[in-house]
């Protein structure tokens, strides 16, 4: 892959859908197998020979910047800060000033865990003489709904757009995954200073001049969007179907894990499939059942934490069951919290 090829990744979303793990961390820093999203993304494009990289920044602009101004990933990283959010098309049109005339481009979502070949659907855009080629994928019919479909031609061009169908309106069943192979001609149709959206205002305009091209995605995608498709994310991270770079498997007789370098008790037992983070302390006899824990979270003796999503700092002393744990947050049982109070009160009179 030719060094001239740039790329943006769209870094700027506050992810509501996955509050409250994204309170305290932005989305692009959510880590899938205790590795943040934006790094596997950052490899993966260094990988094909990208490795100048510019993101736009909003929702907790700094702790993107602060972890990869100064990378050993490989990156030449650039980013600019919004202050308001400008939609997909508008946060790329701030960064006109990185790419150049002559050479096409990539834009991804910061919170798009994929391997696509990349490589494939660049060659392809450089043959098609199109300004866009967007990465597609194929879905079972009843999912449409949620996604954004495409509809093409037999040549792979695209012939119309449907914003989130209903079933049975629905005339394809491939969506836009979000990755997109970009001309610089691209710029001619989003305005300066305008919220602007590639699906909805973009593409429509361009498609009324122009062709668009795609590319089929065969391979693994998926966003991290919301808690669910988190979590599914980190399974299949375990059955084999994401694959990157991660810290080993340890297989036990009754489950998986990945330990980035905690101190587990050998009493500790694991169901299922879990990861967990730096410096975690877990106390003996607990069970950890199909869970996801960050960094520096103490969790007791003798739990039980099934199916749940521990962010950083945080402190449980009672059982979990399909719970979701902001970062710095103590889960107490009821009886701890009863005499928490009745401490306090104590004092205060």
């Amino acid at each position: 892959m030719s060094n001239t090829i740039k790329a943006m990744v769209m870094s700027a979303g506050v992810g509501s859908r996955l509050d409250p793990l994204t309170k305290f961390v932005p989305k692009p820093l959510v880590p899938i197998a205790n590795k943040p999203v934006m790094d596997i993304l950052f490899e993966k494009l260094v990988s094909i020979g990208i490795k100048d990289v510019i993101c736009n920044t909003y929702y907790l602009a700094d702790k993107i910047i602060d972890r990869y101004k100064h990378n050993d990933l490989g990156i030449n990283f650039n980013y600019i800060k919004e202050d308001n959010l400008s939609g997909t098309a508008g946060g790329v049109k701030k960064c006109q000033f990185f790419f150049d005339k002559d050479s096409p481009f990539l834009v991804l979502s910061a919170d798009g865990l994929s391997n696509a070949d990349l490589v494939k659907g660049i060659e392809i855009h450089k043959k098609s003489n199109t300004i866009a080629t967007i990465g597609i994928k194929e879905i079972p019919l009843e999912d449409v709904s949620h996604f954004g479909v495409v509809v093409t031609d037999n040549n792979g061009f695209i012939t119309e757009f449907q914003e989130k169908p209903a079933l049975e309106d629905a005339k394809s069943n491939f969506i836009n995954t979000g990755i997109y192979i970009f001309n610089y001609e691209i710029f001619d149709y989003i305005p300066e200073n305008t919220f602007y959206d590639f699906a909805k205002n973009v593409f429509p305009k361009l498609l009324e001049k122009h062709a668009i091209n795609t590319f089929l995605v065969d391979e693994y995608w998926t966003d991290i969007g919301t808690i669910e498709q988190y979590k599914q994310s980190v399974k299949d991270v375990f059955i084999g179907t994401c694959s990157f770079k991660h810290d080993q498997i340890i297989n036990t007789p009754t489950g998986s894990y990945i330990n980035s370098g905690s101190n587990i008790d050998k009493s500790v037992k694991f169901i299922g499939n879990s990861t967990i983070g730096k410096n975690v302390k877990i106390g003996p006899n607990t069970v950890i059942d199909n869970s996801i824990i960050w960094n520096n979270v103490n969790i007791g003796d003798n739990l039980h934490i099934s199916n749940s999503v521990i962010a950083s700092n945080s402190t449980i002393t009672a059982n979990l069951n399909s719970q979701i744990v902001g970062a710095g947050e103590t889960i107490a049982p009821e009886s701890e919290k009863i005499w928490a109070l009745y401490r306090s009160l104590h004092q205060i009179w």
